[in-house]
């Protein structure tokens, strides 16, 4: 049987048996195919296809040509990310979503810091006020 053959064989095997696979939790992740080169190494959980060969005892698994070309554009998407991240980050510019807030937005945001902060601490002033127990002072019916 032909790798091309085998490898259609067992992506037709995986689609039939996703359903019962997806019942039985219990099933190995990998199945091995042996074709004519070798092994063909089967992912039951990303469906990614292996070609395996043996030598001196020890199985290698390699991944298959589409499988590596996505693998290597992937890479080189990362690798382009990763360098202009690097250029960003020694050249000390922002990055693109960094703007700095406006004048308004910054005013709004104080604005609702100060409300924050001045009924925490009229809460802080009615606990103390609650523990030194003054009479007169009304105990407020807070939970």
């Amino acid at each position: 049987m032909s790798i091309g053959k085998t490898v259609l064989t067992l992506a037709a095997l995986t689609l039939g048996a996703s359903f019962a696979m997806a019942q039985d939790a219990g099933t190995d992740r990998f199945t091995l195919e042996k074709s004519d080169n070798g092994f063909v190494r089967l992912d039951r959980q990303t469906g990614a296809v292996t070609l395996c060969t043996e030598a001196e005892g020890t199985l290698t698994c390699r991944m298959a040509a589409d499988e590596r070309a996505a693998y290597d554009a992937d890479l080189a998407r990362l690798e382009k990310r990763v360098e202009a991240l690097e250029k960003q980050v020694a050249e000390g510019t922002a990055a693109k979503s960094g703007e700095l807030p406006s004048d308004a937005e910054i005013d709004r945001s104080i604005g609702i810091m100060e409300r924050f902060m001045r009924a925490f601490f009229g809460l802080v002033q009615e606990f103390q006020g609650e523990e030194q127990g003054k009479p007169g002072d009304p105990v407020p019916n807070r939970t």
